[in-house]
Order: C-alpha cells, then sequence, then structure tokens
C-alpha cells in the first residue's frame, strides 16, 4: 500500500515535509536522526509539523544526505545554521559534490526553479536562510556505516546509480529501508526510474538492496510503502529499469539523436503525468543523461 499523506508511521517514526518532497524522522532512545533532506520550501511545513505533533527537536542529532541533488538536501543549510551541534552525513562522494561551487550553483538554481513550479512562487524561501554556500561541513558514510541512535541503529549501503554518491539507509529494528532515488519514484501506481549516472551500477544497487528484508519502503518522493508491495518493491524496480532501457533505446532509434529523444521522451513523461513536481528544463537533463549511456551501443 502506498501512502502520502504525513504523520506518524510506526513508533518512533514520522514522515515529514510534503508529498512531493518527503524527510523521515527517526526517534531512538539516546537520540534521532533526519533520513533525506528534502527540497528548501518544505522547511515551514517541516516546523509546523514537529510543533504540532509534538517532536523533540533536542534529540536531532543527526542529519543523513542520502544523495546530493538539490531536492535531497534542502533543509540541511538552514538546521545546521539553527543547530550547530547537528551531525550531517553523507557519502565522500556527495561532500565533494556539495564542496563544489558550481555544484552548489546549481543546487540553489534548481530549488528556485522548482519552488516556482509547485508553488506557483518563490515568496516562501524569501524569510529562510536557505542556500547552500561553504560553510555546511560533515561526516563521510561508506558502505556498512552504522549510526547509533540508543534502541534502534542506521545501516548505510553504497547504492550509486542515479548518482555517483547515492546511499540508502535501513533500519533493521524495522525493516524499514529508505532508497531515496536508487530504488523506482512511487508516482501514482508507477515505478519511474531515473538513472542519470549509470544504469549498471543501479541494477547492481538494486542487486544490494534485495537481500534485505524489507516490509517498510520510505521514499523521497510521493511517501512511504507498506506490506506485500514494500516486501516486492525492488524487484519491481529493476524489472520497471529493464522497461526504461527498453524505452530509451527505442526512443534514440525512432527520433535518431540524443537530443531530440531527450525532448520527445520529456513530452511524453508531462503528457502522462502532468503534476509531476520536476521541471522539466531539469528533467530534460535527466533524460539527456540517461540517453546518453546507450547512444552508441544503439548506433552499432
Amino acid at each position: 500500500m502506498r501512502v502520502k499523506k504525513s504523520g506518524l508511521i510506526d513508533e518512533g517514526l514520522w514522515l515529514l515535509g510534503t508529498e512531493e518532497s518527503c524527510v523521515y524522522l527517526l526517534e531512538g532512545s539516546q537520540s534521532s536522526v533526519l533520513i533525506s533532506a528534502g527540497l528548501s520550501y518544505i522547511l515551514p511545513e517541516y516546523f509546523r509539523q514537529i510543533s504540532s505533533w509534538g517532536i523533540s527537536e533536542e534529540k536531532i542529532d543527526h542529519i543523513i544526505i542520502l544523495h546530493a541533488h538539490f531536492d535531497h538536501v534542502g533543509v540541511v543549510p538552514f538546521l545546521k545554521r539553527k543547530w550547530p551541534h547537528v551531525k550531517v552525513y553523507a557519502s565522500s562522494r556527495g561532500w565533494e559534490v556539495l564542496a563544489n561551487p558550481k555544484a552548489i550553483s546549481v543546487i540553489n538554481e534548481f530549488t528556485l526553479k522548482v519552488c516556482r513550479r509547485v508553488r506557483g512562487n518563490a515568496d516562501i524561501l524569501s524569510s529562510l536562510n536557505w542556500q547552500w554556500r561553504d560553510d555546511v561541513l560533515g561526516e563521510n558514510l561508506k558502505q556498512n556505516s552504522c549510526i547509533d541512535l540508543g534502541d534502534r541503529h542506521v545501516e548505510v549501503y553504497e547504492t550509486p546509480g542515479h548518482s555517483s554518491c547515492s546511499i540508502s539507509a535501513y533500519v533493521p529494528q524495522l525493516k524499514a529501508l529508505f532508497p531515496s532515488d536508487a530504488a523506482a519514484i512511487p508516482y501514482q501506481d508507477e515505478y519511474v526510474i531515473t538513472a542519470g549516472s549509470s544504469f549498471e551500477a543501479y541494477q547492481q544497487s538494486l542487486d544490494k538492496l534485495a537481500g534485505l528484508d524489507v516490509q517498510l519502503l520510505c521514499a523521497d518522493h510521493y511517501g512511504y510503502i507498506t506490506g506485500e508491495e514494500a516486501t516486492r518493491y525492488i524487484a519491481q524496480s529493476k524489472s520497471a529499469a529493464a522497461q526504461m532501457i527498453d524505452k530509451l533505446c527505442l526512443t534514440l532509434r525512432k527520433e535518431g539523436g540524443v537530443e531530440p529523444a531527450a525532448a520527445r521522451l520529456v513530452k511524453l513523461h508531462f503528457q502522462r503525468r502532468p503534476d509531476y513536481f520536476v521541471h522539466p528544463d531539469i528533467l530534460l537533463s535527466t533524460y539527456t543523461q540517461m540517453l546518453k549511456q546507450f547512444a552508441h551501443s544503439d548506433e552499432r
């Protein structure tokens, strides 16, 4: 079952943010962690939620960045400046991205684009110190890293493919997986694949996650999945990835090149999903990256 509504998921586990931009708060006996960091414009909603639901801010000692794209790092700068004691974690490659001035500029630019697309304007950001600069530092996570919360802990898996810096989190006490975009995005009843970095690595990462006992899958976009679908979600993501490869190669052959194929796929994407949160310009870049992985092989 797919659930988009924010609120309590299980004892000590909360979905915060909005339908299109999800952040998860996991409470342990000693401390709490934010898993993933959403888009910057969810900050007012985030604070309203933790206040109205009686969640303790003081226990939040950790924030995990699952990958360094703009829509997964948004609340970090504001919260790190508000709570200097909080430890922020990402993969080593993630920190390389977040230290790159060009990448920081893209993060801030894309944040404004999506805020205007979803909210109609960017006024909600005007009073927030939300921008990424060079003042946010943190710690590295890698395969088999572990964050101890007391009676619960978070295990880390390196899962590149969507991006080169992607990691996933798993909480064995809840059998809960947080794959970010390393697995399919659960838009409506679909499995949307965005393997912009490497389809080969993406499929290998899914194979790695397939060995976990998953009863709850917490996605970064469009909510979480429970029950039987959560158990088979990684397998379904693998099937959807194979279907996406076929679609990319077919469109390349029909359109004759990466640029027209990307334009065609973006048009089809929004015809089917008109309210999808990503700005068309950004999605065009994603499709271009995916198509380039097959352009030369398709020409042979």
